[in-house]
């Protein structure tokens, strides 16, 4: 885009600015880091303009993903070492009861988070397991 193009020129004759390091998103405290080039802990940029992200786990290096922006690769990273606390769970959406779940951490019946922070959706219908999608956040997956 032009806009790309008019931040690779900037950044070629020196007068980038990157933007301020967010310290929440999500309802999370995120991690920072002032050796980071990035601005978090734990996130670091490919060539791609893609950000990827590891965190120690129980004393193992986990790789989390790749994500579009540094604060969606440091909210994984918030996530992964148990700073993320579940948004209250909603009991009705477009007009529907909500099959709740106390043993699911998305808090909804047959609905599943994937590694890139997208939820989906599987249940039995006459015996058999149906896969219904893939959703933005676990409400639009619970619907």
């Amino acid at each position: 885009t032009a806009v790309e193009a008019a931040v690779a020129f900037a950044r070629a004759v020196g007068e980038y600015q990157a933007p301020a390091v967010a310290t929440e998103a999500e309802g999370l405290r995120l991690h920072l880091s002032s050796s980071n080039s990035t601005g978090y802990k734990g996130v670091y940029q490919y060539s791609t303009c893609r950000f990827g992200v590891r965190c120690r786990v129980d004393g193992k290096d986990v790789y989390l993903g790749k994500f579009g922006t540094a604060v969606e690769a440091a909210v994984a990273f918030a996530r992964a070492v148990g700073e993320y606390q579940a948004p209250a769970v909603a009991t009705e959406a477009e007009g529907l009861r909500l099959h709740l779940s106390s043993s699911n951490s998305t808090g909804y019946k047959g609905v599943y988070q994937y590694s890139t922070c997208r939820f989906g959706v599987r249940c039995r219908v006459d015996g058999k397991d149906v896969y219904l999608g893939k959703f933005g956040t676990a409400v639009e997956a619970a619907v």
